[in-house]
């Protein structure tokens, strides 16, 4: 009788927890997110210009490039003249691709760049929907400088990020 309640209980408990660990590492993700737009908006208020990289592009995702750009005080390309580390990313944060998710945001242990869309031609938004390999979101004409996100582990017309 007792093994069988304490079997009943523990049956109900873990797709709460399960649920509650899915939320925190969103919550984290999020909050990575938030750190590379405050980021880039912090280079943006340091130089009057967005970071780019050696073509003189904006970036589209968080590459090992735009990670060593960002977070390094010796990596003075891409107009970082005075070597300023605008964001410190905690190493779980990466990989050989530089800035991305953590191991179980998405199953099977794989693992996504952080989309980044910056408005450069002074419109007032920035279009998500526009970027291609950011899945099928609905969100498009996102009032905002900068927009950071992943495309959301159970549906992939949502995204986790600064917008949503």
């Amino acid at each position: 009788m007792v093994i069988s309640i304490i079997g009943l209980l523990a049956g109900l408990g873990l797709p709460a927890i399960n649920g509650a660990i899915k939320a925190g590492k969103k919550a984290e993700v999020a909050a990575m997110a938030e750190s590379i737009k405050t980021a880039v908006n912090a280079f943006y208020a340091e130089y009057s210009q967005y970071p780019t990289n050696a073509s003189g592009q904006t970036y589209a995702k968080t590459s090992l490039e735009f990670l060593g750009f960002m977070s390094t005080t010796t990596n003075t390309d891409g107009g970082n003249t005075r070597g300023i580390a605008f964001l410190e990313v905690p190493p779980k944060f990466t990989n050989a691709n530089g800035l991305v998710t953590p191991i179980g945001f998405y199953s099977g242990g794989a693992r996504s760049n952080f989309f980044v869309l910056i408005d450069a031609q002074g419109l007032g938004y920035v279009n998500p929907k526009s970027v291609s390999g950011s899945g099928t979101l609905t969100n498009s004409n996102v009032a905002s400088s900068v927009a950071v996100w992943v495309v959301d582990p159970t549906t992939n017309t949502k995204a986790v990020g600064t917008f949503k």
